[in-house]
C-alpha cells in the first residue's frame, strides 16, 4: 500500500486546527442542579488548580490531567467535573441530576452538596463568581412558586431564551451560601442545544465579574490622575513664566511627573484591556442565548445595559484619560526640551562669536609675532653671511664684511617675508 505523499508540516498544525473544538459543549438533560465556581488565580495558583484536580482524581482511581490540558471534563460518579484553565482565572463547574419530583415548598439541592468539602475548600485562588444554576423541564416544574423559593421577586430578572424554547429567571444577587442562582426552564431543546445554552448562561455570569475587575483599577487611576493632572497645570504655567535659571528643575519635574504617569499607565493598562475585552465577550454571549422579553420583566441584556454601563463607562474613560494625560506630558516635555535647546544654541552662538574675536586678536598677535620673526631671522642670517665674508677675504672677496651684511640684509628680510608668505597661503588653501 503506497502512502500518501505529504509536505511538510507546521509543528502547531494539530493544536490550531483543535483549537475549534477546544471546550465543547456537553449534552444535558434536565431536570439537573450544576455549580459553577470562578478563582481568580495567577500562575503559580493555575498550576496549583491543576495539582488540584489531579488529587481529586486520583482518590477516584482515575489518570490525573497532563501539563498541557486546559480542559477536562468527566463523572465522578456522585457528580461531573467540567474543569477550564483560563488566562487569568480556573472555572469548577460540578453537575448532578435531580429526582423527578417538583420542589413547590423548597429550593431544590445544590450540586455543591455533592462535592467534598474539605477538597473544595482548598481551590486555589480566590473566589470571583459562584453560581447555582437549576435546569429544570417546563413541564413538570411551574416559574411561580419554584422563583418565589429560590430567588428575591423585588430584583428578579427573566426572559424566554433559544427563540421561545426555554426561559431564564435570576436576580443577579449573591445569597446566604455565597452562591448567586438562576433558574433554566426548558422546553422541546435538543440536549446539545441545552448544553451549548448553559454554557452561555455560565460565562455571562463569569464575563461579567471578570469585566468589572477593572472598576477597582479605574477608581484608584481617578485619584492619582487627577493629582497628575494638577501638577502638569501648575508646571505649565510655571513654564510659561520660567526664566532660564528655572528651567532645569522645571525640567526636573515633569520628567518625574511623566515617569509617575507612565508607570500606572503600565500598572493598569492590561486591566482596561481585558475588562473591555470581557465586556465585548460579555455582549456577545448575552447576543446568543437569543432572549425576548417576559411581560413585566426585565431581560439579562436591559439589566447588563443599566447596570453595567456605568462601570464600563468608568473604565473606558480611566483608559482615555491616562492616554490623553500622557500625550499632554509628552507634548509639554517636548516643549520646554525645545525650549532648552534654543537656549542652548543661543549660548553656544555667543561663546563662538567670543571665539571668533578671539582668533582675529591672535591672527593680529601672530601678525605681530611675524614681523618680529622676520627680523630675527634676517638678523641671524645677515650674521651668518658676514662671518662668511671674512672668510671669504682671505680668497679674494672684494668687500669688507660689514659692507657684505649691509647690502645682504633687504636681500635677506625681502627673502624671509616671501617664504612666511607662501607658508601662510598654502596652509590657509589647505584649511
Amino acid at each position: 500500500m503506497n502512502l500518501p505523499v505529504r509536505p511538510a508540516q507546521h509543528p502547531q498544525r494539530a493544536l490550531l486546527h483543535n483549537e475549534i473544538h477546544a471546550r465543547p459543549p456537553e449534552a444535558l438533560s434536565a431536570p439537573l442542579a450544576i455549580a459553577h465556581i470562578v478563582m481568580l488565580t495567577d500562575a503559580a495558583g493555575r498550576e496549583a488548580s491543576r495539582a488540584h484536580v489531579a488529587a481529586l482524581l486520583r482518590d477516584h482511581h482515575m489518570a490525573p490531567p497532563d501539563a498541557q490540558t486546559t480542559h477536562l471534563r468527566t463523572d465522578l460518579g456522585a457528580f461531573r467535573l467540567r474543569w477550564e484553565l483560563h488566562t487569568e482565572f480556573v472555572s469548577w463547574t460540578f453537575s448532578v441530576p435531580l429526582q423527578d419530583a417538583g420542589f413547590g415548598e423548597r429550593a431544590p439541592p445544590s450540586a455543591i452538596d455533592a462535592v467534598p468539602r474539605d477538597w473544595l475548600a482548598a481551590l486555589p485562588g480566590q473566589c470571583l463568581c459562584s453560581l447555582n444554576l437549576w435546569v429544570l423541564p417546563t413541564s413538570r416544574f411551574g416559574s411561580g412558586s419554584l422563583v418565589g423559593h429560590v430567588l428575591h421577586e423585588d430584583t428578579l430578572v427573566a426572559s424566554t431564551v433559544a427563540d421561545g424554547h426555554g426561559e431564564v429567571y435570576t436576580d443577579f444577587a449573591i445569597h446566604a451560601d455565597g452562591f448567586s442562582r438562576m433558574v433554566l426552564l426548558t422546553g422541546g431543546m435538543t440536549p446539545r442545544r441545552l448544553g451549548r445554552l448553559v454554557q452561555r448562561l455560565l460565562e455571562i455570569e463569569t464575563y461579567r465579574m471578570a469585566a468589572l475587575l477593572g472598576l477597582p483599577a479605574a477608581r484608584e487611576a481617578a485619584s492619582v490622575l487627577a493629582s497628575a493632572e494638577r501638577e502638569l497645570a501648575e508646571l505649565a504655567e510655571a513654564i510659561r513664566s520660567a526664566n532660564r535659571d528655572a528651567e532645569p528643575v522645571l525640567l526636573d519635574r515633569l520628567t518625574r511627573l511623566a515617569g509617575q504617569v507612565e508607570s500606572q499607565y503600565a500598572a493598569t493598562h492590561s486591566r482596561f484591556s481585558a475588562s473591555s475585552a470581557y465586556f465585548e465577550l460579555l455582549d456577545r454571549r448575552i447576543q446568543d442565548i437569543a432572549e425576548s422579553r417576559l411581560a413585566g420583566l426585565q431581560t439579562i441584556r436591559e439589566f447588563m445595559d443599566r447596570r453595567l454601563t456605568p462601570a464600563r463607562s468608568t473604565c473606558e474613560w480611566a483608559a482615555r484619560r491616562q492616554d490623553a494625560l500622557s500625550q499632554r506630558v509628552s507634548r509639554m516635555s517636548n516643549l520646554l526640551r525645545t525650549r532648552v535647546e534654543i537656549e542652548q544654541q543661543q549660548s553656544s552662538q555667543a561663546l563662538l562669536a567670543t571665539m571668533n574675536q578671539r582668533q582675529d586678536l591672535q591672527l593680529k598677535l601672530q601678525s605681530t609675532v611675524e614681523g618680529l620673526s622676520v627680523a630675527a631671522i634676517t638678523y641671524y642670517i645677515v650674521g651668518l653671511v658676514s662671518y662668511l665674508a671674512k672668510g671669504a677675504q682671505g680668497l679674494g672677496w672684494p668687500l669688507s664684511p660689514e659692507t657684505t651684511a649691509a647690502i645682504a640684509i633687504p636681500v635677506v628680510a625681502a627673502g624671509v617675508w616671501w617664504s612666511l608668505r607662501r607658508l601662510h597661503q598654502r596652509m590657509f588653501h589647505r584649511a
